[in-house]
């Protein structure tokens, strides 16, 4: 008889069980893309970075032609990794470029998290590769976007169809968490989603600030 076990699946992801890369968060990719409002995608973005930031995830930034064609990368991911250098590369799947799998290596981590833009090319690509090469890979789709509502929903299905797993930038800090109770890094969530969670962070904001309320935190009987 199978029986239940008080753990968490595999395929969920812990902060020290993946690499976490972010593609060509730039102007002159988020001037063309439709299949997100740019505003929201810059704040999912900062949910993401942030996310790995707090929880010392294994990150990994890169960018194309920024000073010559795209523009510097999002202000919410450099700040989040202040010390980080960001990966020039001039192939469009990441996966070709040399420092960018020589940065995958040597983090040695069998999860790949990839989000950015845009979602048919720059992460489609590196996904399909990651995959063939063993790797088992996530997507964030709410922190990607295309240039129309079709490149990108085609480009999740595409991937989906190869095994890659989609999630979404709250689900993301979420897993991370995944227990309300584990106090060290429970300030930092809060902090993150507070900021950059939309309805989710004024709820949270909201029931702190009239009756003291939190997650994980029991109502008196």
């Amino acid at each position: 008889m199978t029986k239940a076990a008080a753990q968490p699946g595999k395929s969920l992801l812990d902060p020290t069980n993946h690499t976490l890369i972010l593609i060509d968060y730039q102007p002159q990719m988020a001037f063309a893309t439709r299949s997100i409002d740019i505003g929201l995608l810059r704040n999912n973005a900062a949910v993401v970075a942030n996310a790995a930031k707090e929880f010392k995830v294994s990150t990994i930034v890169t960018a194309i032609a920024t000073h010559t064609f795209s523009g510097p990368t999002f202000s919410e991911i450099s700040e989040a990794h202040p010390g980080s250098e960001i990966l020039e590369r001039t192939s469009m799947n990441c996966w070709e470029d040399r420092n960018v799998v020589n940065a995958v290596n040597g983090f040695n981590k069998p999860k790949i998290v990839l989000a950015g833009l845009w979602t048919s090319v720059c992460i489609a690509d590196p996904a399909l590769s990651a995959i063939e090469q063993g790797f088992e890979v996530y997507a964030i789709a709410d922190a990607c976007g295309d240039v129309t509502d079709e490149a990108h929903n085609r480009a999740m299905e595409r991937m989906i169809q190869v095994g890659v797993r989609p999630l979404t930038s709250i689900t993301y800090i979420l897993e991370l968490q995944r227990d309300w109770a584990r106090t060290e890094t429970y300030d930092a969530l809060t902090g993150v989603i507070k900021r950059y969670g939309g309805g989710y962070g004024l709820g949270m904001i909201y029931a702190k600030a009239m009756f003291q309320g939190q997650e994980g935190k029991k109502a008196a009987a």
